[in-house]
């Protein structure tokens, strides 16, 4: 039996592989997902969220009282509401107003404070990521306990935290048998956190990018262009630029992966595995399955599964939503009965 834990941001991180049976046994490899849903704010991005305010606490640049604020597509603020909460944080939330509601009211549920700014594109100066930054400066400067920009995309404390903890525990969990890890690419901190870990111990790991429709990276490792195009109903993934926590990541194997191809994954692992992920962990399987035709039968590769499809209920389970962009939920799926 497991001694209690000292506070709930303790359990955040050593969550377990999952062995996607169906997939793997078509595949002729082992596909397995790390459960990343299975964290306490219920992503992958507890982690970003933790090892990034545990850095600027070191750095002494986040005090006792003192505020967190972040632009976020959603997930990386409800970990760091979650993480703030449980060291004595406030935390403001700025948000594209094009994300799901249900994200919103998650955030807002923890006590978070959510400002939701138009989406536009990250050279506007009025995108999220550059909102979010003036904010901090100007609370920094009249809150009475100070304020940190969390900065997930270009904080490199992302990328390290999964250095340290994830690809350690992919590592472990594999018995060092893991031939390739995929993903895809928000902040990059994932990606680029867990090549460096695994690679560290193994240099053969093969590296994969999954790549939504609508972001530039895939044309970026086929062409050296930064060119996007389409678009993706995935949340959180996907960029138009290098980030600091991504750059100089090599990856062996880049893909592009539509919607039409990750959705169907979606709707068949809630069926034959029980997993009720999001889309972004569709996009993730599906890079995994590209993989895994790309070296053949015998190999080990691990993916991201990394949020519940409970969060996107407005739109990977509302047929006329998924019509309008040429998409189709499985009529196994008794929505309207």
């Amino acid at each position: 039996m497991h001694a209690p834990f000292p506070s709930l941001i303790d359990r955040i991180g050593n969550t377990p592989l999952i062995r996607l049976n169906r997939l793997s046994d078509a595949s002729g490899c082992e596909i397995l997902g790390k459960a990343e849903f299975m964290n306490p704010g219920g992503s992958v991005k507890d982690r970003a969220a933790l090892g990034i305010v545990r850095d600027a606490e070191r750095r002494g640049q986040l005090r006792p009282g003192g505020i967190i604020v972040e632009g976020t597509a959603g997930n990386t603020g409800i970990g760091l509401a979650v993480v703030g909460n449980c060291l004595g944080y406030t935390t403001v939330i700025v948000m594209p107003d094009n994300q799901s509601k249900d994200k919103v009211d998650t955030l807002r549920a923890y006590g978070a404070e959510v400002r939701l700014v138009p989406a536009v594109p990250f050279k506007d100066p009025n995108h999220f990521v550059h909102t979010s930054r003036r904010l901090a400066e100007e609370l920094a400067a009249s809150a009475p306990h100070g304020a940190v920009w969390a900065n997930q995309f270009d904080n490199v404390a992302n990328r390290d935290f999964h250095t340290r903890t994830t690809a350690a525990e992919i590592w472990e969990q594999t018995a060092g048998r893991v031939d390739a890890f995929t993903c895809s690419v928000g902040t990059g901190g994932t990606l680029a956190g867990v090549a460096r870990g695994l690679r560290a111990r193994k240099a053969s790991v093969q590296i994969g990018l999954a790549d939504p429709e609508g972001s530039a990276l895939f044309n970026y490792y086929n062409s050296g262009e930064l060119r996007a195009a389409g678009s993706s109903i995935s949340e959180g993934i996907g960029t138009s630029r290098i980030t600091a926590n991504f750059a100089d990541t090599a990856i062996d194997y880049p893909f592009q992966i539509p919607d039409s191809e990750a959705l169907p994954l979606v709707y068949d692992l809630i069926r034959s595995d029980g997993l009720l992920l999001g889309g972004s962990s569709g996009i993730n399987v599906a890079g995994a399955l590209r993989m895994a035709r790309a070296l053949g039968p015998g190999h080990v590769i691990v993916t991201i599964l990394c949020d519940s499809g409970l969060r996107y209920r407005q739109r990977l389970f509302n047929r006329e939503f998924l019509a309008g962009r040429g998409l189709v939920l499985p009529e196994w799926l008794k929505l309207d009965a």
